[in-house]
């Protein structure tokens, strides 16, 4: 990866989702803006603030699309990158935190 560039493997539950009803709502049907998350497989030498296994949050939107040995990756600038999720510690329970 070059400059601030991320190589961003989306997460498998982007694709498809449910309602609390139980309605399994398609990755085409659109409502309003979504954000997705993904983790980063490699980062530009030029990134400073996402490491290489964070989980991102960006928009699916503003991204460009690139396979590599059969795996469907995206590619994006650091600037494009809404927030990085952050594991609670040791001890704490589960979960991901902003």
């Amino acid at each position: 990866m070059l400059n601030d560039r991320l190589l961003v493997a989306l997460d498998g539950d982007s694709a498809e989702r449910r309602s609390s009803a139980g309605i399994v709502i398609p990755a085409t049907a659109v409502v309003g803006k979504r954000l997705t998350w993904g983790s980063v497989m490699a980062a530009g030498q030029h990134v400073r603030q996402v490491e290489v296994g964070d989980k991102v949050l960006f928009d699916a939107e503003e991204r460009a699309e690139v396979e590599l040995e059969g795996s469907t990756y995206l590619l994006l600038r650091e600037k494009d990158v809404h927030a990085v999720a952050e594991p609670r510690g040791a001890g704490q329970g589960t979960g991901l935190y902003l």
